[in-house]
């Protein structure tokens, strides 16, 4: 009979534990871009499947070489597929753990999509939408922020104004990245966007359709800078809402460049 021999035990260097002796702490150090299935809730539709690309970093003290990369995806595997908003507070306060982190941030982004009817027609159709959960840990105390990007049309009022017949309008990108204090669907914030635009877009419309999206399009000509300013204006009487960001970036239709305009604050701060 053949004995089986021992197996013994290799010793693996860990070279991201050694010591680094430059003194220079790295505010951010992790991976990025890495692509993994995720549900989201969806107020119409109860969760939505989508892909979502995530960002992960932590802290790295001044004494340590380097930091632990399969763990970053060992915590991302860990929650599959149930990330949320509620699973992503749990892997912020994870990744400080295991990594020995005062610091932990999380960023995760996925196209999101609105089955959306017609203004006239109410044919259906789907329009994506870019959001993004971003999540920081720091001494324990973690930050949530949601950020959307809702394209839609502005038309110029100064065009409309100066011109015989018609005005240049363009597609403009609205983004609104908020702090809350409760929970807020994905919808309600872009519902809230799309109401101070000229005009909202649709994936599909017919001629109808056009004719109604091109004329209250003309009726509500909106600068970049009512654009943010309606925007926040709303924001300021939601009391879901702690602190904000809205930028407006319109891709102009006369010009080779963009206009854009931003508004930031923070409710607890004195106005």
């Amino acid at each position: 009979m053949k004995l089986k021999s021992k197996v013994e035990p290799i010793s693996i260097a860990d070279v991201q534990n050694s010591p680094d002796h430059r003194r220079l702490p790295i505010d951010k150090v992790g991976i990025k871009d890495i692509r993994h299935p995720v549900r989201v809730r969806d107020r119409s539709q109860g969760e939505q499947h989508t892909i979502a690309t995530f960002n992960m970093y932590v802290e790295l003290p001044h004494n340590f070489k380097g930091t632990h990369m399969s763990r970053f995806v060992e915590i991302l595997n860990k929650h599959e597929p149930e990330i949320s908003v509620e699973s992503f507070k749990d892997m912020l306060h994870e990744l400080s753990e295991r990594l020995e982190a005062n610091t932990g941030h999380i960023e995760m982004s996925f196209p999101y999509f609105i089955n959306k009817s017609a203004p006239i027609s109410g044919v259906k159709s789907l329009l994506d939408y870019q959001v993004a959960f971003i999540g920081e840990i720091k001494d324990g105390r973690h930050v949530m922020t949601i950020k959307v990007v809702v394209p839609v049309t502005s038309l110029c009022p100064c065009s409309k104004e100066i011109s015989r017949y018609g005005a240049h309008n363009q597609r403009s990108h609205v983004t609104v990245a908020v702090r809350t204090n409760t929970f807020v669907w994905v919808e309600d914030l872009i519902d809230l966007v799309e109401k101070q635009a000229s005009s909202e877009l649709y994936g599909l419309l017919k001629r109808p359709d056009e004719k109604y999206v091109t004329e209250h399009a003309y009726d509500n000509p909106k600068f970049v800078e009512d654009m943010v300013r309606d925007v926040a204006a709303v924001l300021n009487d939601d009391d879901r809402i702690d602190a904000y960001t809205v930028e407006s970036e319109n891709f102009e239709s006369i010009h080779n460049h963009s206009a854009y305009a931003m508004i930031s604050r923070d409710k607890s701060e004195p106005a």
